[in-house]
């Protein structure tokens, strides 16, 4: 009889193995992780400046809003059919179909009063912002490119325009003429609103002056006219932009500011008259919101959609604010990955 043999179980390999390998990412794959976004294809063809302001969130959404009210202000005989100076319907009416904003008490319709105020509040504030941006950056890349008695005499401008109050001028010319027009105001304005502009391009442009690419440019026999719109002025498009936002901002606060304690010409339709009557008709107290809310509201439009603006113009220009975002979002990467970002 045969001898049977069992043969013994085969043992099972229980030792834990090592997980596969990930694979690496894709090229998509990292550059949505760093939160840079593919080029948009109808872009592709515009400069480079364009094409980034373009799909700047911050640039577009101040853009929108502003034109939003250029074009409401530049339609307002279109949208309204009533005088903005003239009794509209019953007064104090709260906003209805009729009256989309309600009337004032002498029975003005507000919102005819609103969108044509908005052309002479946004052409003074725009006039005195691009006046007082424009002479501060000549006046400052002069000065700092051509140095010398010019630097001096400039300079010696700068600081008489420093030392000179806006404001109290405005006053002192709104007593002597009985009643200062807007236009007016922003003429003051403009010409004492670009001292800090000046300086502050000056100081930058004698930065510049030395840099290597400026140097290149005279050795090789540039015109001065061409150093300065080529090679200078692009790198001041923040200033004159910080300088154009800072002076249209002021300069529409401070007409609404002078129109609504009485300095300012009260037939003129203005978002600082509105609130000059809207005070003098005892409107809070009377519970009438609408004669005060909207020029408040598109006051502070305004200046929400230029400060946006010049957030992304910042963005665009600046290399060091630009190069901090990067390395931002290359830290971040790192740490996710569990990696070291010391290095930075």
């Amino acid at each position: 009889m045969s001898e049977i043999t069992h043969t013994p179980p085969l043992a099972l390999d229980t030792a834990p193995r090592p997980a596969p390998a990930a694979a690496a990412p894709s090229h998509a794959e990292l550059m949505a992780e760093l939160g840079i976004r593919p080029q948009a294809a109808w872009t592709r063809r515009l400069p480079r400046g364009l094409a980034t302001f373009l799909t700047n969130g911050k640039g577009m959404a101040g853009v929108i809003i502003l034109m939003v009210l250029i074009l409401t202000s530049l339609a307002a005989p279109l949208l309204s059919d009533y005088n903005p100076t003239r009794r509209a319907g019953k007064p104090n009416r709260p906003p209805g179909v009729e009256h989309v904003l309600g009337t004032t008490r002498m029975g003005k319709d507000v919102f005819t009063q609103l969108v044509h105020g908005g052309r002479v509040s946004l052409g003074v504030g725009f006039f005195a912002g691009v006046a007082a941006a424009a002479i501060g950056l000549a006046l400052g890349i002069s000065a700092g490119y051509f140095g010398g008695r010019i630097d001096e005499i400039i300079t010696f401008f700068v600081n008489v325009v420093l030392v000179l109050p806006g404001l109290p001028l405005i006053i002192v010319i709104a007593t002597m003429v009985d009643q200062a027009s807007p236009f007016v105001i922003g003429a003051v304005l403009a010409a004492t609103g670009w001292g800090w502009s000046a300086r502050t391009i000056r100081t930058q442009t004698l930065s510049l002056r030395t840099r290597e690419f400026v140097l290149s440019a005279e050795l090789m026999g540039e015109r001065k006219w061409r150093i300065i719109l080529i090679e200078i002025f692009p790198n001041m498009l923040s200033f004159f932009m910080s300088g154009l936002v800072l002076g249209t901002i002021a300069a529409i606060l401070a007409e609404a500011a002078l129109e609504f304690i009485g300095l300012g010409d009260p037939n003129a339709v203005t978002w600082g008259t509105m609130l000059f009557w809207a005070q003098s008709n005892l409107a809070l107290q009377s519970g009438a919101w609408w004669e005060i809310w909207p020029p408040c509201i598109t006051i502070m439009l305004t200046g929400a959609a230029l400060v946006l603006v010049n957030f992304a113009v910042d963005e665009m220009t600046n290399p060091q604010l630009k190069a901090s975002r990067k390395i931002g979002r290359i830290r971040a990467f790192l740490t996710r990955r569990g990696r070291s970002a010391d290095v930075f």
